[in-house]
C-alpha cells in the first residue's frame, strides 16, 4: 500500500514530491486514487500541487508540516542527493557574513527552472528563482556559488575588504574550491567577477588543485 511505502521512505513533516514515487505494480490510476483516499482521510496533508507531507502531531496536537525553506531546498537546491542548485545574491553573501542585509526574498541559482528569473511563493514566503545557464552540480556547485557571489561584489559588501576576503577565503578551503576550479567556468561570468577574484586576491588564497 502507498502509506507503507511513505512511511518507509519519509519522515513525519518532510516533503514528499510525487513525480520521485515510482511503485513497482502500481499503475499511475490506483496511485492517484490511493493519494486522494490517504489525503481525504488526513493520513497526508496537501502542501500544494505534487508535494505532500505525512502530518506530525505537535504537542498543541496540530498538524506541522515543513517550512516553505525546507520545500525551497528540496525542490531547488538538492534531493534525493542530487545537487541543483544555491542560495545566491544577498541571501548568500548574508551567510557568508559579508553582508548585514537580511533579505526579504532569499535567491536561489538552480537547474530546476525554465524561467531566467521570476519570484516564486512557496506558502507565504517569497524566493527570487533564476535558471542556471550553467548546469550546476555536485563537484562544481560552490565554484558557481562563489563566482556569482564575485560577479555583483561590491553591492553586497557591508565590512572592508580585508574582512570580506577572510570570510570568502574561510568558504572556499572549507568547501574545497580550488584555481583549477575557478578557471573551469570564470570564463563563463562577466568582466566584473575577474576584477573581484583579482582584486580580492583570490589567485593567492586558493589552492591550484
Amino acid at each position: 500500500m502507498l502509506i507503507d511505502y511513505l512511511h518507509e521512505h519519509y519522515d513525519d513533516g518532510e516533503p514528499i514530491f510525487t513525480e520521485d514515487i515510482h511503485i513497482p505494480g502500481m499503475n499511475r490510476s490506483n496511485f492517484i486514487q490511493q493519494l486522494k483516499t490517504l489525503t481525504d482521510n488526513g493520513k497526508i496533508v496537501r502542501y500544494e500541487k505534487g508535494i505532500y507531507y505525512i502530518p506530525k502531531e505537535t504537542r498543541f496536537r496540530s498538524s506541522a508540516g515543513p517550512s516553505p525553506e525546507t520545500i525551497a531546498q528540496y525542490k531547488y537546491i538538492c534531493r534525493n542527493g542530487i545537487v541543483s542548485g544555491y542560495y545566491t545574491g544577498c541571501t548568500f553573501a548574508n551567510n557568508l557574513g559579508i553582508s548585514l542585509q537580511v533579505p526579504m526574498k532569499k535567491e536561489i541559482t538552480t537547474n530546476n527552472y525554465a524561467a531566467i528569473v521570476r519570484e516564486v511563493h512557496i506558502g507565504k514566503q517569497p524566493f527570487i528563482i533564476r535558471r542556471s545557464n550553467i548546469l550546476i552540480t555536485e563537484e562544481n556547485v560552490h565554484v558557481l556559488q562563489l563566482l556569482d557571489l564575485l560577479k555583483n561584489l561590491d553591492s553586497y559588501m557591508d565590512c572592508n575588504h580585508e574582512e570580506a576576503r577572510d570570510r570568502i577565503k574561510k568558504y572556499a578551503h572549507a568547501n574545497h574550491v580550488t584555481i583549477k576550479g575557478i578557471d573551469q567556468y570564470i570564463r563563463e561570468y562577466p568582466d566584473s567577477t575577474f576584477r573581484f577574484y583579482y582584486e580580492m586576491g583570490m589567485n593567492q588564497i586558493l589552492s591550484k588543485g
